[in-house]
């Protein structure tokens, strides 16, 4: 507990106050890039559940151009995402934005990742747990699959986190983190540009049916 209350939280403001130094000549290289690509902000914000399911804004660099059907409605992602996009994507350039997101204390730089808002209806009581965290830039599933695993699977890894978190385990983490970020390793679930959206999970789909 003392690890969770206290030492995670200065450690978050340490690593990502000096990610962000060492990473800084490429982040003013993409907000260049990307502002001049797009002819507006290079960020993409979005409103995400945080510890307890507050609600905040994660921060990434814009990846999808803004394009439209006939009715005004989104494309599908696949449709929208750029070449550079692509490419940012892959190298997980995105994420670097999320490190303002940790240093505000809206995230950890290890945590369950934060999830569409629309899924907190749809999450069971044991997976609505990994709420019970400040959600990561990284974490436990992300290391064993990342958006190549199911959704359950990738549910009971961020509750395994929730109940096994540690000095040690973080560090684990963010070091594999590290070398699967070099090797490109699960970044896009089969058939779609990163992950499939969540639909509520098997049992609870199982248990409506049951109950109607």
């Amino acid at each position: 507990m003392l690890y969770q209350e206290l030492i995670k939280r200065s450690l978050d403001i340490l690593i990502s106050g000096l990610m962000l130094l060492v990473l800084s000549p490429v982040f003013l290289f993409l907000i260049v890039i990307l502002g001049s690509y797009f002819h507006s902000s290079p960020f993409f914000a979005q409103a995400r559940p945080g510890k307890n399911g507050k609600i905040f804004y994660i921060l990434k660099f814009k990846t999808m151009d803004d394009l439209q059907d006939e009715r005004g409605f989104m494309l599908p992602d696949e449709k929208r995402i750029t070449t550079i996009g692509k490419w940012i994507r892959n190298s997980s350039l995105d994420e670097i934005p999320q490190l303002i997101n940790v240093l505000k204390g809206d995230m950890s730089m290890v945590g369950p990742r934060p999830l569409l808002r629309e899924y907190l209806a749809l999450y069971s009581s044991e997976q609505n747990r990994r709420h019970e965290m400040r959600p990561g830039v990284t974490g436990w599933a992300q290391i064993n699959g990342r958006n190549a695993i199911s959704w359950e699977q990738k549910f009971k890894y961020d509750v395994w986190y929730v109940n096994n978190c540690s000095f040690l385990l973080d560090i684990k983490i963010l070091l594999i983190t590290f070398f699967n970020v070099l090797a490109g390793k699960g970044v896009t679930q089969q058939g779609h540009v990163s992950s499939g959206k969540f639909t509520g999970s098997t049992m609870n789909k199982y248990t409506k049916r049951s109950v109607s």
